[in-house]
C-alpha cells in the first residue's frame, strides 16, 4: 500500500473557491469581450479602404478598431498638413487676436477666409481626436477583457493545484490499495 496525503478540508475548499473564481473571471471576461464587440458592430464602422490592415472590414475586434484609429490619424494629419489640434488652435487664436487688435469686429472676423479655414481644420482635428479616443477606449476594453479571462484561467489552474496539494506533515495519510 502507498500512503497518499489528501488536502485538508479547508485547503480543498479554498482550492474549489479559487477554481470557481477563475470560472467567473473567464465568463465575465468573455461577456465583456462580446459586449464591446457587439456594441462596436452596432455602430457599423468599417475600416477605411486605405488603412494598412483590415481595409473595408466591419470594426468589431481590437485589431480593426486600432487600424481604424490609425487611419483616422493619417487622414486628420493629411487634412491639416501634419498639424495637431494644439498647433491649428494656436494659429486660429493668434489670427483672431491679430484681427481683434486690428479693430476687426467679431462679425467681420467670422467672414475672414483664413480664420474660417483654421476653425474648420480645428473641427476636423477635434473630431478625429474624439473618434480615435473612442476607438482606443474599445481597444483597452478588449485588453481588460482578455486580461480577466487570462487571470480566470490562471485562477482555475492554481485552484486545481491547491485541491491536489498533499496534507501538511503531522496529519494521518489515507491508505490506498
Amino acid at each position: 500500500m502507498t500512503a497518499v496525503r489528501k488536502p485538508t478540508g479547508v485547503v480543498r475548499i479554498l482550492g474549489i473557491i479559487t477554481m470557481v473564481a477563475g470560472a467567473i473571471f473567464v465568463v465575465a471576461g468573455g461577456i465583456t469581450w462580446g459586449a464591446v464587440s457587439s456594441n462596436l458592430k452596432a455602430e457599423k464602422i468599417t475600416v477605411s479602404p486605405d488603412a494598412a490592415h483590415f481595409g473595408g472590414a466591419l470594426v468589431d475586434t481590437p485589431w480593426e478598431a486600432f487600424a481604424q484609429a490609425d487611419i483616422i490619424k493619417h487622414h486628420t494629419l493629411k487634412a491639416t498638413g501634419g498639424q495637431t489640434y494644439a498647433e491649428v488652435s494656436t494659429q486660429a487664436k493668434v489670427l483672431g487676436d491679430k484681427l481683434t487688435a486690428d479693430g476687426v469686429s467679431p462679425a467681420d472676423q467670422a467672414k475672414d477666409a483664413d480664420l474660417a479655414k483654421l476653425n474648420g481644420l480645428k473641427q476636423v482635428v477635434m473630431t478625429g481626436s474624439f473618434l480615435r479616443a473612442s476607438l482606443f477606449t474599445s481597444v483597452v476594453a478588449f485588453g481588460v477583457a482578455a486580461l480577466v479571462m487570462g487571470l480566470g484561467v490562471v485562477f482555475g489552474i492554481v485552484g486545481y493545484a491547491i485541491t491536489k496539494c498533499p496534507a501538511a506533515e503531522g496529519t494521518a495519510p489515507e491508505a490506498v490499495a
